[in-house]
């Protein structure tokens, strides 16, 4: 026997054997179709016994393992089904023939056999006949089942009947000897009379009892015959039956003890309720075998009643020595170079016994002692089948990575160099089988999960076997497959050079066949899911970016969140309803915007030794519709992190969720999803997308300046420009803004914010007129409005002390200045100062000042303004401001007039050019460069109290800041009336020249009106500053005294007396005048409470007795209102008045 049965087990020891086989032309699949319902009467049950009879089918059965029936008896063939089809009468004869010759293959063993004939109609099918069976057609066949079950009764019976004869067997001494086939011609000669002869055969005979007992469903009867016939072949050291009788009593044994066999859940037998009263019953541990009393024995051997010894040994081995006795029974076995495959089905058995005992280490031993047994010359197909079943077995007992190695042995044999035609699709079955005892999976998410499990090595290898056998099968999408999950899966583990392989052959398979995300589907079921290169490149985060600051959206404030809820009355609450999906997604704060291209950031770095190509890279999305613009990129060799930029365009508004990218590397197209990346850092995945909003572009007519203002990010500004301006020029920008957009513009905004906060600035900046723009709203797409912005820079360098060493050396010494400041110094000549050429000079002489703005412009329209969206566009404006012209002494004089005076002003040019200075009423003053001069300007004094004043609220009373807005407006309006401008003819330069930063708190009082305004009238005719009143000798003089209350309080009351004198011009006055003047009534006048923005009048009058110039000295009586009150606010203009002779009349 050379071809072993590796599905034995123990329970088969049970079984009667039954070939069924096809006769004639059958078709292949009804012939297994037929097969498969006769397999399924498996076990029947003996009318009138109540016995079970077990029935094991084989299709294919050697007619040389058939000579071991008489060794075991379930290796026998004791019944014959055969199949046939029959359509004609005429054939039938042959048909009966070829089943008698079928017959005669078996025919020493068989107890019956039947014919199932299909197809056959007419006289021959109405035959009624045990042995045949008719039917019209393989569906027309009802009662098969019921055939097999009375033809296996019909086996029972013939069995029975030896089991019988066996037993009762009143031979004497003639008891036959029975042979294996091997053994026939090693017993010639021997003495057959001898007393150790006749133990054998008493021995022999003793266990084919047994194996009739077992096969007849007697289990207690068998185990008796087993012990006898252990201890008469023991006696006669007849090792090789010793064995057999062994491992039938382990057979029996194993039947009692696991009624639901040890063939695994495929080849388990049922569990039947007409099994014998005994055969649940289980040996207690440590129960020792039975040993048979051989004076219960006949002259023969053989008692004819048994009961006597089935009374003594109804216990069975136990767990433990069922698994000695096959070691035993092996180790018998192996003494015979033949019996090396009833050796190998041993081990197998003891293996499965083993198994459900959970004895795995033990079962191991077996497993490699069957390993080693040699069965001689095999063939390819049962080298593979070998080496399939030992991996089975090994699995069985948990064994995987061994059950791995076999079945890949045996995958390996399918294409063995010996083999005609190699069976790769076989081999690259039994390679997938092998995956899981090496812990390979081919789901790629089973490698992102902690760390790597199993040999990094192996598992390659594997791979690479999987790789050239779907090659060989002619499936290079299987190859591609398998090389991408490869090269994703063990990169950590792959060489520099392994790699450059692998990518090699890789591209090579996608030339011919791309990769890509489908998942395929094999042949078994197996599905091999995409395997998405994640690890080429591998990605570090992931970040979603803002829109440039000039396209985000803001929203209008007022106006509640889509995602917020108006209906509730609470202003605040903890509860906030979001759902966990969302806290999932993490929602960004920011929006992207219907229309327009928006960034994915990604820092990723190439793993390769080489350069690393990735086309056709973009996003994936899902939510709105998106259009993703892919991306190109090539990666230096270990680049370390790189950024990565991939954009798209949402087409519809909602939430978008970003959810990961595509590749194309290698010739191989990957989806990968964040979810599936490990050590990704996620500033978040889900963003809003608002409706669409128009885009302005901004074109100015000054050149783009690369300054950035102070606390301004460069995104948040859409351009810059920038200007060099003296202080005090005017220049004027032109700003085109143009809808580039798709939607139009239906608001426009402007705004301006100055940002650089040390310097002061003096009058607007920044000024516009946006009413001429707002016209051409709205502005449709492609259309363009211009905006002109008037640039206007007035600051302080008074305060700048280095430009004082600019100053000519002309002797003017600033005094106007405290004696603690440096400011007082005799000014050094320009000349000195150029000779300085370190960088510490340049920085000295660096007087220009910085002053910088930003212009916000707001704009709307479209379906994102209706849900209450807008834009901003910022435009920076940078101004290099070079000192003009700035005043280093200002100071004052009065004027002959009460209510003027004279302004003091030490200008200095600090520039490299000459420069004229003008004002109005007054010559134009000519500066060369570095030159001070100074200019006296007769002005009307200024009337503070009616400006308007500051908004105390606003300011939230800080004192400081009032006085400074106070100061501010007296500068402006002593600016206006001064009007003092500044030009450079060289140039053509001009601007204006502000006094605002150096006016102190003394010139401002001596340039304010006092509060209490005097004007004093001699004949109805003002009288001051240079002005004589003409009045003749003994005419009467009207003089009248006017007050102007200009304070915010009320005055009086008041008492002014006239007191008139004549100044004779060298410094003698003369008040003795009562006989020169006389006063019409009282000299003095009594004003009474004056209160706030009113007027009074006194009345008085004078008389003239002599000609010539007289003076009038107004004075205050000395009283407490007065002394309360500032002088400054009692000075009245002179009075000067000239009294002439009236002319003589004619005729006088």
């Amino acid at each position: 026997m050379s071809v072993p049965d590796y599905m034995q087990c123990a329970e088969d020891h049970q079984t009667v054997l039954v070939v069924v086989q096809p006769v004639g032309n059958v078709p292949e699949d009804q012939f297994f179709k037929t097969y498969k319902r006769i397999a399924s009467v498996s076990q029947v049950t003996i009318r009138d016994s109540q016995r079970l009879l077990y029935i094991r089918y084989r299709h294919h059965y050697l007619p040389e393992n058939n000579e071991w029936g008489d060794f075991q008896t379930h290796r026998k063939v004791v019944g014959l089904i055969a199949i046939t089809t029959c359509s004609q009468t005429k054939d039938w004869s042959q048909t009966a023939d070829s089943f008698n010759g079928q017959k005669e293959v078996y025919g020493s063993t068989l107890y019956d056999s039947r014919l199932l004939v299909f197809g056959l109609q007419g006289e021959i099918a109405e035959q009624q006949r045990t042995d045949m069976a008719f039917y019209p057609s393989f569906e027309d066949s009802s009662d098969v089942e019921k055939r097999v079950e009375d033809f296996v009764e019909s086996i029972f019976i013939v069995l029975e009947s030896k089991r019988l004869d066996r037993a009762t067997d009143k031979s004497g001494d003639k008891t036959p000897l029975l042979c294996v086939p091997f053994e026939k011609k090693d017993f010639v000669g021997l003495d057959t009379d001898s007393r150790h002869y006749k133990k054998r055969c008493q021995g022999r005979i003793r266990k084919h009892v047994g194996d009739l007992c077992l096969q007849a469903g007697m289990l207690q009867d068998a185990l008796v015959h087993y012990h006898m016939a252990v201890e008469f072949l023991r006696g006669v050291n007849d090792f090789l039956w010793l064995g057999a009788a062994l491992e039938g009593l382990c057979s029996a044994s194993v039947i009692l003890h696991y009624p639901g066999g040890t063939a695994g859940k495929t080849g388990g037998r049922k569990q039947s309720i007409s099994q014998p009263a005994d055969a649940g019953k289980r040996h207690r541990p440590g129960a020792q075998e039975v040993l048979i009393d051989p004076g219960a024995l006949t002259a023969s051997g053989i008692s004819a009643d048994t009961s006597t010894e089935i009374g003594r040994a109804k216990n069975c081995l136990s767990p433990e020595d069922i698994i000695e006795k096959y070691k035993e029974a092996i180790s018998y076995y192996g003494k015979y170079k033949n019996a090396g495959v009833i050796e190998l089905e041993a081990c197998v058995k003891a293996v499965r016994v083993l198994a459900i005992q959970k004895r795995a280490r033990e079962a191991s031993e077996f497993l490699q002692n069957a390993v080693y047994i040699n069965l001689g010359q095999l063939s390819e197909e049962e080298k593979i089948q070998r080496y399939s079943i030992l991996s089975e077995l090994y699995e069985l007992i948990g064994f995987h990575r061994k059950s791995a190695f076999f079945k890949r042995v045996a995958a390996m044999q399918c294409v063995a160099p010996t083999i005609p035609e190699p069976g790769w699709r076989a081999c690259y079955k039994l390679l997938l089988e092998t995956l899981p005892g090496y812990s390979l999976s081919l789901d790629p998410k089973d490698f992102s999960k902690g760390t790597h499990r199993g040999w990094a090595a192996v598992q390659m290898r594997l791979l690479h076997e999987l790789v050239y056998a779907s090659r060989r099968m002619g499936n290079p999408g299987l190859s591609v497959r398998h090389l991408s999950f490869l090269l994703q899966t063990m990169l950590d583990f792959l060489s520099d050079q392994e790699k450059k392989e692998v990518t090699q052959s890789l591209e090579n398979y996608t030339s011919k066949c791309p990769g890509g995300m489908e998942v395929i589907i094999l042949p078994n079921g197996l599905k091999l899911l995409p395997v998405p290169f994640t690890k080429l490149p591998i990605v570090r985060s992931v970040k979603l970016l803002n829109l440039p600051g000039s396209l985000r959206p803001h929203k209008v404030k007022g106006l509640l969140g889509q995602n917020m809820s108006s209906a509730s009355p609470f202003i605040y609450s903890p509860i906030i309803m979001h759902s966990r999906g969302d806290e999932r997604c993490k929602k960004i704060d920011f929006q992207w915007v219907q229309g327009d291209v928006c960034e994915v950031q990604l820092m990723v770095y190439n793993p390769m030794p080489y350069e690393l190509r990735v086309e056709n890279m973009g996003l994936l999305t899902s939510g709105v519709e998106f259009e993703s613009l892919p991306a190109a990129l090539s990666l230096p060799a270990e680049s370390g992190l790189y950024p990565v930029t991939l954009v798209g365009v949402p087409r519809t508004a909602g939430n978008i969720t970003v959810k990961g990218y595509h590749t194309s590397v290698f010739g191989v197209s990957s989806d990968c999803l964040l979810e599936g990346l490990t050590g990704v850092k996620a500033s978040g995945c889900l963003v809003e997308v608002i409706p669409s909003l128009p885009r302005l572009q901004l074109s100015t007519s000054l050149p783009r300046s690369a300054h950035m203002p102070q606390l301004m990010s460069k995104e948040e500004l859409s351009s810059t420009v920038s200007v060099q301006l003296f202080n005090g020029e005017t220049q004027q920008l032109t700003i085109t803004l143009e809808n580039i957009g798709s939607d139009n513009i239906e608001t426009l905004e402007l705004t301006s914010k100055i940002v650089s906060t040390k310097e002061k600035v003096f009058g607007e900046f920044l000024s516009w007129q946006l009413e001429d723009a707002l016209s051409h709203l709205p502005l449709k797409p492609g259309q363009a409005v211009t905006l002109t912005i008037g640039i206007s820079v007035k600051l302080d360098f008074s305060s700048q002390e280095n430009l004082l060493q600019d100053l000519n050396d002309d002797g003017i010494s600033v005094t106007g200045l405290p004696i603690s400041s440096p400011l007082r110094q005799v000014l050094k000549p320009r000349s000195e100062t150029k000779a300085l050429s370190s960088d510490s000079g340049k920085a000295e002489y660096s007087h220009v000042k910085t002053l910088e703005a930003v212009m916000n412009f707001k704009y709307s329209g479209g379906a994102g303004q209706v849900e209450g969206y807008y834009r901003e566009l910022s435009l920076g404006v940078h101004v290099d401001v070079e000192p003009s012209v700035f005043f280093t002494r200002v100071s004052t004089l009065p004027a002959t007039s009460t209510r003027q005076c004279h302004l003091l002003l030490d200008i200095f040019n600090p520039t490299e050019h000459e420069l004229t200075v003008s004002a109005k009423n007054n010559q134009d003053l000519v500066l060369h460069a570095s030159e001070c001069q100074r200019m006296a300007i007769q002005v009307d004094k200024f009337d503070f109290e009616s400006l308007p004043q500051p908004d105390q609220g606003a300011v939230h009373f800080n004192p400081k800041q009032l006085e400074e807005e106070r100061q501010h407006a007296q500068g402006s309006q002593i600016n206006s009336k001064l009007g003092i401008c500044w030009s450079i003819p060289s140039l053509q330069r001009q601007g204006e020249a502000s006094v605002e930063g150096v006016l102190n708190q003394l010139v401002l009082e001596h340039l304010q009106l006092a509060p209490l305004q005097w004007d004093v009238l001699v004949d109805g005719k003002p009288c001051d500053c240079d002005v004589i009143a003409i009045c003749k000798v003994g005419d009467v003089v009207s003089l009248e005294v006017q007050l102007t209350n200009r304070s915010r309080n009320s005055v009086g009351p008041l008492a002014l007396t006239v007191v008139p004198y004549q100044d004779f011009q060298n410094g003698v006055q003369n008040y003795d005048l009562e006989d020169t003047v006389t006063f019409i009534g009282s000299n003095t006048f009594y004003i009474d409470t004056v209160k706030s923005r009113e007027n009074t009048v006194c009345v008085g009058a004078l008389l003239f007795l002599y000609a010539g110039d007289f003076y009038l000295n107004i004075k205050f009586q000395d009283d407490s209102a007065g002394r309360e009150l500032p002088l400054a606010w009692f000075t009245l203009p002179s009075v000067h008045i000239r009294a002439v002779e009236p002319p003589l009349q004619a005729g006088a």
